[in-house]
């Protein structure tokens, strides 16, 4: 709740640096120490925030300022009951200090207690002579509790007086998401914007709301105001260039994603939706370069990757599809998408093993239920791999036991492998519906008797 790291505090510091180094002992009032410690504690300095508050203990014992800044580095410790204590002691010599209450709270919210922390809060509130943090902190308790309506309301007090306050407004935008309330978010926004016309953080903001509610022409507006209040905001031509693309106006949308490019470094994101852009259009080499350099960019970005192999599939790029999907299984080897991926150009090329092994992998990763493992699973019982069809579909009907897809290609593996008792078991065929006895034949036509019989 200090906020003490001015220039006025360099002059402190150093002549503090320099008693430590020559240790001699400099006399420094009570206020000069709480600047030296709060230097310390912002500058992640701990031990020498510690070292300043004991001489400072030492030459001022009593100065409760110093005192708080000590119940300070203990809540920091998490040392929260003698922090407590200690709370207690100074509220008795200064019982009208708003710090006291802003530590229990804080104390009380790190200890989960989000309601005794808004109690102590509201204690603050009464004394305090600028509010504005503690209606900050009130609204970040009651989003801990998900009550968003107050929330809101200290959001919007904090907005009220300093319409700057970015956090605030993004803070004040997501309760009213979570409360459906678009025409309040609308408003805020709008009256933010009278306050300065020229705010590009509200403009996009309002892009965003508009969006969300299916306003894509006042939407396009705002980014457009967006950009206009500050033309090197990569997010609003980011923005506008989804919008845009969204529409079907693409020469449009990578002419925005270009501008957004001049206004920041390259990054994945943009170069893939660039090359998105450019595969709609039907500028085949130009999408392959940007999705190849999308994934330079940003080797760990999985999308990426998945659009690069998507597009060399669909372009029967076979083998380079391989040699890329190897190289990002490489680097994102927990990747369910990606193991899809691998799994599909695997069918596309008729590689059973590796089909084989993909969806293993799959399954590994707690995929069960899909139409990539059936179709797996169908491709290996159209080859007749019996073993390797049955050991996929056993592992997945194991933990989806109530699926009848899974079951019936069980079944038919089992009957097949001559393990009959276990077949029947699992197919009751007396409970087939006609819907899945077709499925079953289409499978396994050889056991047309079986089914005949019932």
């Amino acid at each position: 709740m200090y906020n003490y790291n001015s220039g006025e505090t360099k002059s402190c510091v150093e002549k503090f640096k320099r008693m430590l180094k020559t240790n001699m002992n400099y006399y420094f009032d009570p206020q000069e120490f709480e600047e030296i410690i709060v230097y310390y504690l912002s500058h992640g300095d701990k031990q020498l925030a510690k070292r300043a508050l004991r001489m400072g203990l030492q030459q001022h014992p009593s100065f409760h300022g110093l005192l708080l800044l000590q119940s300070e580095i203990h809540i920091l410790d998490e040392n929260y009951e003698v922090a407590i204590k200690l709370l207690e002691y100074i509220e008795k010599l200064n019982p009208f200090d708003e710090e006291i209450s802003l530590q229990r709270a804080n104390i009380a919210s790190k200890k989960g207690d989000h309601i005794s922390s808004i109690n102590y809060l509201h204690k603050a509130l009464k004394i305090s002579d600028d509010p504005d943090e503690i209606w900050n902190l009130l609204g970040m308790e009651h989003l801990l509790v998900e009550n968003y309506i107050e929330a809101s309301y200290f959001f919007k007090n904090c907005l009220s007086n300093n319409p700057d306050d970015y956090p605030s407004l993004y803070n004040l935008l997501y309760c009213y998401e979570q409360l459906n309330m678009t025409e309040a978010a609308i408003n805020s926004l709008n009256e933010v914007l009278e306050s300065d016309p020229y705010c590009e953080v509200a403009w996009h903001q309002l892009g965003k709301v508009y969006l969300k509610c299916g306003k894509s022409k006042e939407a396009l507006s705002a980014f457009e105001f967006a950009i206009i209040s500050d033309d090197r905001f990569t997010g609003a031509y980011i923005e506008k260039g989804k919008l845009l693309e969204s529409l079907g106006r693409l020469n449009e949308a990578i002419l925005n994603y270009e501008l957004a490019l001049k206004t920041t470094e390259s990054n994945a994101f943009i170069h893939n939706s660039i090359g998105r852009c450019h595969e709609n259009l039907g500028n085949f080499d130009a999408a392959e370069t940007f999705y190849f350099e999308s994934v330079e960019l940003e080797p760990t970005n999985e999308r990426c990757w998945e659009s690069l192999i998507i597009f060399l599939i669909s372009r029967k790029k076979f083998e380079k599809a391989r040699v890329n999907i190897e190289k990002s299984l490489e680097i994102n080897d927990d990747s369910i998408e990606l193991w899809k991926n691998n799994a599909e150009l695997c069918l596309k090329i008729r590689k059973k093993n590796d089909a084989f092994k993909a969806c293993q992998k799959l399954l590994s990763l707690g995929y069960y239920e899909s139409e990539i493992i059936y179709k797996i699973i169908d491709f290996l019982i159209k080859n007749r791999d019996w073993k390797k069809a049955h050991s996929i579909a056993e592992n997945a009907y194991s933990f989806c036991p109530d699926n009848k897809d899974l079951a019936i290609r069980t079944a038919g593996c089992c009957l097949n492998l001559n393990k009959i008792d276990e077949g029947l078991s699992i197919l009751n065929l007396h409970k087939l519906n006609n819907k899945e006895k077709k499925l079953f034949l289409f499978l396994f036509p050889g056991l047309n008797n079986l089914v005949a019989k019932t």
